[in-house]
């Protein structure tokens, strides 16, 4: 996990290249599609509608909104058969999505992996990013960048029990020190 713009997305990358007996899991997501995403690789992109049947069903692991210069956009970890079994699965989520986490698997199944980078480096990082959309929405990088001082907090951290943080300022170095921990961890 790590805030928007952090390299958290590169870093998952990297780690399944490096680690490919690592299995990934695809979150559900309303928001819409960004150039260069594709539908059930990046994100499982769902309706409201379609993401609150599977709240009815009783599948969703955790939920959280977050209300977007474009309207709310809704994330979700859904029970869909992609967690079954004891592999070791890295994803992507936020320290709400893992204290939820937590509260359906337990705290002996996971392991926090926390990115961070200067936040003016990573304001650098969004908005080159941002540039790149075929209709750029500075606005919303903006609210972004201001909730994740909220939703990253150092009391947030704490609540959630995040404790293994890594800087990622060169990547490789990152990623290394990343795939060492997880082997130690797995070791133990």
């Amino acid at each position: 996990m790590g805030k928007s713009a952090s390299g958290k997305d590169t870093v998952y990358r990297e780690l399944r290249r490096l680690m490919p007996e690592l299995k990934s899991y695809v979150m559900y997501s309303t928001r819409p599609m960004r150039e260069g995403e594709q539908d059930g690789v990046t994100y499982h992109f769902v309706s409201e509608e379609e993401l609150s049947e599977l709240e009815q069903e009783g599948r969703v692991i955790e939920k959280r909104v977050y209300h977007t210069v474009l309207g709310p956009w809704y994330y979700a970890t859904v029970d869909d058969g992609q967690l079954s079994g004891d592999e070791d699965i890295l994803m992507l989520t936020t320290p709400e999505g893992y204290m939820g986490l937590r509260s359906w698997f337990g705290d002996d199944r996971l392991r926090d992996i926390y990115i961070e980078i200067p936040d003016g480096e990573r304001l650098l990082r969004a908005v080159k990013r941002e540039m790149q959309e075929r209709e750029p929405h500075y606005a919303e990088v903006c609210r972004r960048f201001l909730s994740d001082c909220e939703d990253f907090s150092e009391e947030k951290l704490f609540e959630a029990g995040i404790s293994h943080r890594y800087e990622n300022l060169e990547l490789e170095a990152c990623v290394r020190a990343i795939a060492e921990d997880i082997k130690k961890a797995k070791d133990r």
